[in-house]
């Protein structure tokens, strides 16, 4: 989980979802102000969170819907919490296909890539 550097907001938004989800579901919808409300923050704060959250691969969410004096509204989104290693596995994807990119753009510079020698 600390591989992943999450930053203190992102740490506490996916904390509070972590207590709010359901354990056999692994899902939650707290709305974004009730998250900014635990946690200490704004909406678009915890909007910004949730988005990192996604991209990380940590959280899924689907949008919801009610219905509300006969017509159909938006709900809170739907949280889906992902298994903490295939984020891991994830982010460590993410690694090598950057580290392979910087490598592929050092020699169509021509700069020498050097390699590192075990200790």
């Amino acid at each position: 989980m600390f591989l992943l550097g999450l930053s203190p907001g992102e740490l506490a938004v996916y904390s509070y979802l972590l207590f709010c989800e359901d354990r056999n579901t692994y899902q939650c919808w707290p709305s974004f102000k009730t998250i900014g409300k635990a946690t200490g923050m704004s909406t678009n704060m915890v909007r910004k969170y949730v988005r990192i959250l996604e991209d990380r691969g940590l959280i899924t969410t689907e949008p919801t819907s009610i219905m509300k004096d006969g017509q159909k509204r938006n709900g809170n989104l739907l949280f889906t919490i992902r298994p903490i290693q295939e984020a891991v596995e994830q982010f460590y994807q993410q690694q090598m296909e950057k580290i392979s990119l910087d490598v592929q753009r050092k020699k169509a510079s021509g700069t020498k890539v050097r390699q590192e020698r075990p200790a």
